[in-house]
Formats: structure tokens, C-alpha cells, sequence
């Protein structure tokens, strides 16, 4: 018997010492275990097979670079069969029906041969011209417009004369295009006053330019010690024409050079080339050529149907 109790107890301490060992190997209540990312755990279980995928991918990359260089490389040549030489004059054709292309449509480069418009420009400036907004909305007073003036206003820019020969012909077309020399004799660039509509007169008591009975405030432009005129006038401008002065109004063939005349100085919206709207040349003066504030004030649009 005391064999048999001994057994027994030999067996509780066993059993509680097995009981107590799997207890310590749970995890505590109400703790989760960390989890580890599904991609953690495959780097982790497969290191080598991890770098061999991404050394394949890089070397993938690479060899996809060089393949897109060279396809590039092909198609960069117009004539890859041929040397760059014979190549070259293609290009230049190209590049001059481009810029015809833009000059004609689009923006151009014109030259100031006289002092017409100074200080606001001066003679040998640039100005870049846009051809494309008049399409789309009326010109308005105070922009500074470049227009054919032929059989309109009096002669003020310098006569060229013809090319002597059709070299001389295209090096002329040529500086035109960039604005290196006059566009033309008849290409004249002002101030537009007055719109169809418009009643301009000058002057009054003060000596100032109206337009619809407001005066104008031109010290912003005009050009110094300059009176707004010595011609003094009065004049409606008719329905489709305009108004134009100089900015050097005694050194400026502007409309009131043909008053009295069949035209009266009136230049046609339709002769209108475009509107300067920057000086490109000097890059010294390189700036913006905006409309003064004295032609914003309201009471211009409010007389005698002058269009808004």
C-alpha cells in the first residue's frame, strides 16, 4: 500500500509539473502575437530567390533603356542613309516655311524706322506684333496697332528701294522675318484714339485731347514737352475706321495729316496688321506695351454709340 500511495503521488507531482509546463508556454490572455507582412515572412523564408527577382527586374530595366535609345536613334535622322550635310538643307527649308508660316498667321517681329512713337519706341526697336487676337474681339482705344497705311495717311517712313537681284531679294525677306530691317514703307504703327463712333477733338481749354467729351491724360506717354496737338480738330470717326495718332505728335504723320482729305485720315479696321503688345529689341528694353489707365475710364464707352 504505501508502494502504491508513493506511485501516486509520484504521478499528481508529475502530472502538475506537466500541466504547470504547458501552461508557461501560452501566451498571456488578451495579448495577440505580433504580425509579420505575407511579404516579410516570403523575403525572409526565401532571401536568394528575393535578389535574383530583382537583379532579373534591373537587368530587364536596362536592357529595355538601351533597346528604346537605340529605336529612338533610328527614327532621329530624317535620312539616316544619307550624312548630316545632305540633311542640312532640308532643315533650313523647313525652319523658313515655319517661320514664314508664323509670321504670316501668327506673330511678327516688326522694325521702327522713324521717331513717330517715341519715348513709347524708338527708332531701331523691335516689336512683336499679334496677328490672331483681332479675330476674336474688337480693337480697343489706347492699344498701339501696326497697319497698311497706304493711300491713308501721308508718307513717313523711308522709301526701299527694289532689290537688285533675287539674292538680295531673299536676305531682305529674311531680316523682315526676324525684324532686323523696315517691314515696309507703308507699315505704319500708332496709337489708336478713337473708335467707330467716337468723337475726338483737341483741344480743350486746358490744351487736352477728348474723346466723347472726357479728357485724356497722355503725360503717361506722350512724348515730352509735346502739346496733345497744334492741328486742332473735331471729328466723328466713322463706323468701321479708326483714329490714330503718334505718341511724338510733332514728329507723327498720323491721321490729322490728311484732315479735309476724301479719307480724313481714317484708317480701315480692315488695314489693321496687328497689335504690338512687347518691345523684343533692345533686350534693355525689354517690356510690355499696355493700354493707359486714362483710357479705362468708363465714360469713354458712354457717348455719342461709340461701341464698348
Amino acid at each position: 500500500m504505501d508502494s502504491a500511495e508513493g506511485n501516486a503521488e509520484v504521478a499528481g507531482e508529475v502530472a502538475q509539473t506537466s500541466a504547470g509546463s504547458r501552461a508557461s508556454h501560452r501566451a498571456p490572455r488578451r495579448v495577440k502575437p505580433e504580425k509579420v507582412p505575407r511579404s516579410a515572412r516570403k523575403a525572409s523564408a526565401k532571401p536568394e530567390a528575393a535578389l535574383a527577382d530583382v537583379e532579373v527586374a534591373l537587368a530587364d530595366s536596362t536592357q529595355s533603356g538601351k533597346d528604346a535609345k537605340k529605336k529612338a536613334g533610328k527614327h532621329r535622322r530624317l535620312l539616316p542613309n544619307r550624312p548630316f550635310w545632305q540633311e542640312l538643307p532640308i532643315l533650313i527649308v523647313v525652319a523658313l516655311l515655319a517661320a514664314y508660316l508664323v509670321k504670316t498667321f501668327v506673330f511678327q517681329v516688326f522694325y521702327i524706322p522713324s521717331g513717330s512713337m517715341e519715348n513709347t519706341l524708338r527708332i531701331n526697336d523691335r516689336v512683336l506684333v499679334d496677328k490672331i487676337s483681332y479675330n476674336f474681339r474688337e480693337i480697343k482705344r489706347g492699344e498701339i496697332i501696326v497697319f497698311n497705311a497706304e493711300g491713308v495717311l501721308a508718307p513717313e517712313n523711308a522709301p526701299i528701294l527694289p532689290a537688285s537681284n533675287p539674292f538680295q531679294a531673299g536676305a531682305r525677306a529674311l531680316r523682315s522675318t526676324l525684324g532686323l530691317q523696315q517691314n515696309s514703307e507703308t507699315d505704319y504703327i500708332k496709337r489708336v484714339i478713337g473708335l467707330p463712333g467716337d468723337r475726338v477733338q483737341c483741344c480743350d481749354d486746358q490744351g487736352r485731347m477728348t474723346v466723347n467729351g472726357v479728357a485724356l491724360s497722355e503725360t503717361a506717354y506722350l512724348y515730352p514737352s509735346d502739346a496733345a496737338s497744334l492741328t486742332r480738330f473735331d471729328v466723328q470717326v466713322p463706323p468701321k475706321k479708326l483714329w490714330v495718332m503718334g505718341d511724338h505728335r510733332s514728329a507723327s504723320a498720323d491721321s490729322r495729316s490728311q484732315i479735309g482729305s476724301p479719307g480724313g485720315g481714317f484708317v480701315p479696321e480692315n488695314r489693321v496688321v496687328g497689335r504690338a503688345f512687347v518691345v523684343t529689341f533692345p533686350f534693355t528694353s525689354l517690356r510690355r506695351l499696355s493700354i493707359p489707365e486714362t483710357f479705362q475710364q468708363p465714360q469713354l464707352t458712354s457717348g455719342n454709340g461709340s461701341k464698348k
